[in-house]
């Protein structure tokens, strides 16, 4: 892992090389470096090409320097990278996830077919002694008798305790809308009339006269009736039975209470 990634980094290993051939061609070209440099300090020196050169030779000989110690450092690298891939790989070797147990496999035997065991022919003694077994004995009867008589007074005390305890009434509040043949009706008469219906589960309420247009009002009275006993199509039937004074019945309002 460690090669590959320094593989792929932009290190230029060989720079060393180069930088020799290069010394080396100016060194041909314009001779040693220990002559330029003489004929530089000497009398009548002058910072021509000569001068250039010895200063190219100088950089040349400080990066080799600083190519070295690079190439010191990247050893280093290489070999502390080195360390933790093997101390990686003895981890995940020591690791129990990467325990690989392969499953046991279990060889079976091919299927055998058993023959059922053969039956003995019964012998007249044991036929007698089977006979002789009593499956529904004395004690089994006396035992269902008595569980049948405690299943009867749990029910019976279950039925008793049920009776005692009070039914729940549904009942339904009721807003009824009882209007008149025209403005000459008498809305008290008419009120008196409707609260004259007694029937069993029955009980008034308030009422108000709302104004309809054109001077008529209308008897808007409420009541509360026990669902069993009354309906909403007993109500109209009793109060339209008044016919001089009510002209229909309409229910407003039906709530459950």
């Amino acid at each position: 892992m460690a090669t590959n990634f320094l593989a792929h980094e932009k290190i230029w290993f060989d720079k060393f090389k180069y930088d020799d051939a290069e010394r080396r061609f100016y060194e041909q070209m314009n001779g040693p470096v220990a002559g330029a440099s003489r004929q530089s300090s000497g009398p009548g020196a002058s910072s021509g090409p000569s001068g250039d050169h010895s200063e190219l030779v100088v950089r040349i000989a400080s990066l080799e320097v600083e190519n070295q110690s690079l190439r010191g450092v990247v050893q280093e690298l290489q070999q502390a990278i080195s360390k933790l891939e093997a101390r990686l790989n003895v981890l995940e070797k020591s690791s129990p996830g990467h325990r690989a147990t392969t499953p046991q496999t279990q060889h079976v035997s091919p299927m055998r077919q058993v023959e059922p065991p053969a039956k003995k022919p019964a012998t007249p003694a044991e036929d007698d002694e089977d006979d002789d077994i009593d499956l529904f004995g004395s004690d089994n009867e006396e035992e269902d008798k008595e569980a049948a008589q405690l299943r009867e007074e749990r029910l019976r005390q279950y039925a008793e305790k049920k009776a005692k305890k009070p039914a729940l009434v549904a009942k339904s509040s009721i807003l009824l809308d009882v209007k008149p043949w025209d403005d000459e009706t008498d809305m008290a008469q008419l009120e008196a009339c409707v609260r004259s219906i007694q029937l069993d589960g029955l009980v008034w309420g308030a009422s108000k006269l709302v104004p309809v247009g054109y001077g008529i009002r209308k008897l808007q009275i409420q009541c509360v009736v026990e669902d069993d006993k009354v309906g909403t199509d007993l109500l109209e039937e009793e109060i339209t039975k008044f016919e001089e004074h009510v002209q229909s019945v309409d229910i407003a309002a039906f709530n459950k209470i």
